[in-house]
């Protein structure tokens, strides 16, 4: 008689993966999050599904206050998770979309994307792709009046901006990359520019950070957990999608590419990682800002956005949004 499967894989509980196969992820109402919704009631939300064919929709966030005669900048916002876990829906996430649709005065279109081990990557990133797509074609519809009523006359189609935090801000580079300068493969939408939050690379030769001290909420040991659920089958960690540098990955110097803000905690374990993408990325002529938060660990926009830091990471945004607007 065989042994009865066994845990091989454990994501924090959220998501399990036993011997024979199986997964089971907990639903939404299964998750202890102890993480409170901060609403105001500045901002009004709503789901849209944006992909029937994969079942995947999106939250948009609109400010109560916009001003019916001025248009919104929109901001996409794709959440982490390490490509395992996470959604829009989730209160974290929530709380962030609420704060950066009040603090930008913008529309913030926050999708959600398949994860893995159901959908390895390149999933998650197809997703995104869809998405900007989706909000294309609201753009196209606006011209006739057929968009959905939050876009009609309140975007602003020529002014997005793509936030991305963790694997988000790893989705966010291979939209910067596959879009290219100009966005005109999404015209008449017009990405200004890439907001990356902690992004969550990796490569087969470890960093000194990675090596340190764990996180709160965070080690190698579930960097490396993610990265085994979400590569493509026999890949290693130097996979172009996992290290936007590693030896197989695609040259970036003749690649034309919008102004990128890279965010980044102090105490991160990523943060090592981060500040190499930045360096590189400058090296290569690229318009690229880096900001580093000292003692802050990673998530920390996400896990607090009203704290007295993320107040301030949200100015950086707004100044950016602000340059790179025109």
């Amino acid at each position: 008689m065989g042994s009865l499967p066994h845990i091989v894989e454990d994501c924090m509980g959220v998501l399990q993966v036993f011997s024979d196969g199986t997964i089971n992820r907990c639903s939404l109402m299964d998750i202890d999050f102890n993480i409170p919704v901060v609403d105001d009631h500045s901002v009004a939300f709503k789901d849209v599904t944006f992909d029937k064919r994969h079942n995947l929709s999106l939250r948009l966030y609109k400010p109560k206050s916009a001003n019916r005669n001025s248009k919104l900048p929109v901001v996409f916002y794709f959440h982490g998770g390490g490509f395992c876990v996470g959604s829009c829906v989730w209160p974290n996430c929530h709380n962030c979309c609420l704060r950066l649709s009040a603090g930008l005065q913008a529309l913030v279109v926050a999708p959600d994307y398949r994860l893995a081990p159901e959908h390895k990557l390149p999933a998650p990133i197809d997703d995104a792709v869809s998405a900007v797509e989706w909000l294309q074609r609201e753009a196209l519809m606006s011209k006739s009046g057929d968009c959905d009523a939050w876009m009609g006359g309140t975007a602003d189609f020529d002014r997005v901006f793509i936030v991305g935090d963790s694997s988000g801000g790893n989705i966010a580079h291979h939209l910067a990359v596959r879009l290219e300068a100009g966005s005109a493969k999404v015209a008449p939408v017009r990405v200004r520019g890439y907001v990356l939050l902690a992004p969550f690379f990796g490569g087969v030769e470890r960093t000194r950070s990675e090596e340190g001290p764990c996180e709160a909420l965070l080690s190698l040991d579930i960097l490396d957990r993610f990265w085994r659920l979400s590569m493509p089958a026999g890949e290693t960690r130097d996979h172009p999608l996992v290290n936007p540098f590693g030896p197989n990955s695609p040259n970036l110097e003749k690649v034309a590419l919008d102004p990128i803000l890279v965010i980044v905690g102090g105490n991160e374990i990523l943060k090592d990682r981060v500040e190499s993408y930045w360096r590189k990325l400058e090296e290569l002529g690229k318009k690229i800002e880096y900001v580093e938060f000292e003692g802050q660990q990673h998530g920390f926009l996400t896990a607090d956005p009203y704290s007295e830091v993320s107040n301030e990471a949200l100015q950086f945004i707004k100044r950016f949004m602000i340059e790179n607007s025109n």
